[in-house]
Parts: C-alpha cells; sequence; structure tokens
C-alpha cells in the first residue's frame, strides 16, 4: 500500500470512529412528541392494569362491575388513540404489520399479546347463559336464512348467495362468530345477532309474515324453524341461535335484499357490501337514507349523534385528527371500518366452505 494510501485510509478510520456514535444517536425528541410519547406510554399501562384487574377478579371468581367490559374497551381506544398521536407526530414509530389487519399507525405490534387477554377476557364475560339453545351448525344456519329470505323476496340465484355472505358478515361483526353470547358492555343486546327486546319482537313479527312463502319455498327449511320454536317455547327467542339470526336478519336487514343487486353495482367489493349493512345494524336511519339519496357514497353525515354512534363503533375514534371530526362521506366511513375488516374476512372464507358442503 502507498504512502497516499495509508494516509487516506487513516482519514477513513479517523472519519468513522468520529460520526459514527454521533450517527447512531437518536435526535432528541421535540416537545410534543415526548408527550405524545408518555401519552402513549401511560395508555399502555392503563390497559396492561384494567386487563389484569379484571383477569383477577374472573380468576378469584368475584362479582364484576356492571358492564365490565365497557372499562376495558375505553383502554383499548385509549392505547390506539394514543398510538395514532404518536405516529402522527413521530412517524418513525410506525412499526410492522400486525396479526389483526390493524393499520400500523394505530397499533404497536408488540401489544398484540395484549389484545390477545382483551379477546380472552371477553369471551369469559360474554359466554352464554346456562340455558342457551346452542346449534351444532351455527354458520350453516346463518346462511340458509339469509338465502331463505332472499329466496322469498323474489331474488336470483346469483343475489341469493349474496344474502347468505351479508348475513354470515352480520353475525362475524356482532359477535365474531360465536353463537349466545352476552354482552359486556351493554344490558340491552344479547344473543347471536346482539338485538334488543324490541327489536327482536319486531324481527318475530316480520318472519311471521313471510312464513307462508318461505312454507312453500323450503319444506326442510320451514321444518327446522318448527322445530326451534317449539324448542325455544316462551324463553328468550335470542337465546336460541337459530331464532336469534332470523328475528335480527327480519328486523333490519331483511327488507334491503331486494336492494342487492344495485348495491352491488355501487359496491363491488364484497368486504364493502358487508360494511355498509353492518351501518344498518349501527345508524340504520342515516343509511337508508343514504341509498335512497342516488348518492351513496357522497352522501354526508354530520348529525354529532350519529358521529358519536359511529366513534363508539370503533369508526373515527382514533387520535385527535379523527375524532375531531364534525361530518363525514359514507366513503369515508366505509373506509374507517377496517376494524371490522378481519372479521368480515373470516365470514367470506367460512361462507366459501358452507357452499363446499362443510356443515360448519
Amino acid at each position: 500500500m502507498t504512502a497516499r494510501s495509508l494516509v487516506a485510509a487513516s482519514a477513513l478510520a479517523l472519519a468513522l470512529l468520529v460520526t459514527t456514535p454521533a450517527m447512531s444517536q437518536p435526535a432528541a425528541l421535540t416537545e410534543a412528541q415526548s408527550q405524545a410519547l408518555g401519552t402513549y406510554n401511560e395508555a399502555v399501562s392503563s390497559f396492561k392494569a384494567i386487563l389484569s384487574q379484571r383477569r383477577a377478579q374472573i380468576n378469584a371468581k368475584q362479582g364484576l362491575p356492571n358492564l365490565p367490559g365497557q372499562a376495558l374497551y375505553l383502554a383499548r381506544n385509549n392505547m390506539m388513540s394514543a398510538r395514532k398521536d404518536l405516529s402522527d407526530v413521530l412517524p418513525s414509530r410506525i412499526g410492522r404489520p400486525n396479526k389483526f389487519g390493524i393499520p400500523p399507525a394505530y397499533f404497536d405490534a408488540d401489544t398484540e399479546p395484549l389484545i390477545d387477554e382483551y379477546k380472552s377476557i371477553f369471551e369469559v364475560m360474554q359466554a352464554p347463559p346456562a340455558g342457551a339453545q346452542n346449534s351444532a351448525t351455527p354458520f350453516k344456519d346463518v346462511a340458509d336464512l339469509g338465502m331463505a329470505i332472499a329466496r322469498a323476496r323474489g331474488l336470483d340465484a346469483a343475489n341469493i348467495e349474496t344474502a347468505g355472505r351479508i348475513s354470515l358478515g352480520m353475525f362475524f361483526a356482532e359477535t365474531n362468530g360465536n353463537q349466545n353470547i352476552g354482552n359486556a358492555r351493554s344490558n340491552k343486546y344479547k344473543g347471536s345477532f346482539q338485538t334488543g327486546p324490541a327489536e327482536d319482537q319486531n324481527g318475530r313479527k316480520k318472519w311471521a309474515a313471510i312464513k307462508p312463502q318461505i312454507t312453500a319455498l323450503d319444506a326442510a327449511l320451514n321444518a327446522r324453524d318448527d322445530r326451534e320454536e317449539a324448542r325455544v317455547g316462551g324463553s328468550d327467542h335470542r337465546y336460541n341461535h337459530w331464532t336469534a339470526v332470523r328475528d335480527g336478519l327480519m328486523n333490519a336487514h331483511a327488507e334491503l335484499f331486494q336492494q342487492i343487486p344495485a348495491i352491488a353495482k355501487t359496491l363491488p367489493d364484497p368486504i364493502d357490501q358487508l360494511r355498509l349493512f353492518e351501518l344498518i345494524q349501527i345508524v340504520p336511519s342515516p343509511t337508508k337514507a343514504a341509498m335512497r339519496s342516488g348518492n351513496l357514497l357522497g352522501y354526508r353525515v354530520s348529525d354529532p349523534k350519529i358521529m358519536g354512534y359511529l366513534r363508539n363503533n370503533s369508526m373515527f375514534a382514533y387520535g385527535k385528527a379523527d375524532r375531531a371530526r364534525t361530518s363525514a362521506t359514507f366513503r369515508e366511513i366505509l373506509d374507517a371500518m377496517w376494524l371490522f375488516n378481519e372479521k368480515f374476512e373470516r365470514a367470506l372464507v367460512t361462507f366459501n366452505e358452507i357452499k363446499a358442503g362443510k356443515k360448519i
């Protein structure tokens, strides 16, 4: 090596020695970034604390407070909201994808175990009551009922299938695919379709009105319906899986099945179709108004009460920017329903398995 090369090599080594430690140091946080990081860390700690408290109460077989899931739900929301605020001011904290499909800007994959525990605790708190009447084929029941209702409404084969897929999507959205569950966040909404007493009664009346058509079109399904009616007797229909699903579909969704062809043209994505029908469950009046408007995706909601309902169902609920919104179009609302995506995707897979002949 020449003298010039030795000098150059020495200079390079010295430069690396001097600059590398400085380059490896993270940039100092601004005050806003530091505050956002502190808020997020506190939110994670609070979520861990309430999870630990509920688990200890359950393990000790202690009585739980009224609506025991509400505090967990709010703590989870606070964690995700604080994460979004942090990623807004410090984008470098947006990490890797997570198994729940939550956008990484809203969720740190390192906290996946907390959500696993969250779900596990809810399963305990929302377990069906002792007298609940399960079905051996809960998913097939939902699809069969949806398709039977669509057939009675006069739809063709392709749209009948869509109705069955939509019905199954609603079951996953409302209960994560669990039959006859309670509700740890509400004393009103219960069962396989999470309906209230008035909604269940309304669905039963509407089913009675189309019962003659069902009888004529599908004798086997009608016989099953008669057996389940006899089985439930005077008990709460919401805790018999078959009648809960049947009445839930008839209460809110069946009247819109005839619009499935038009809906499919506007929303060709099956996930979008499921989102729209779930909005019928959450905010029925503005959703129906949007469908009548002739401009479904451009229809804007600005009523503070409706925006509150959306936030209570995980839309525009995370981060200061989203919470500050005072209005949204239906396209924006549909896009904000990303927390439902994982459930809807499982519903689509399950429906395809039913079509393939699996009795599930």
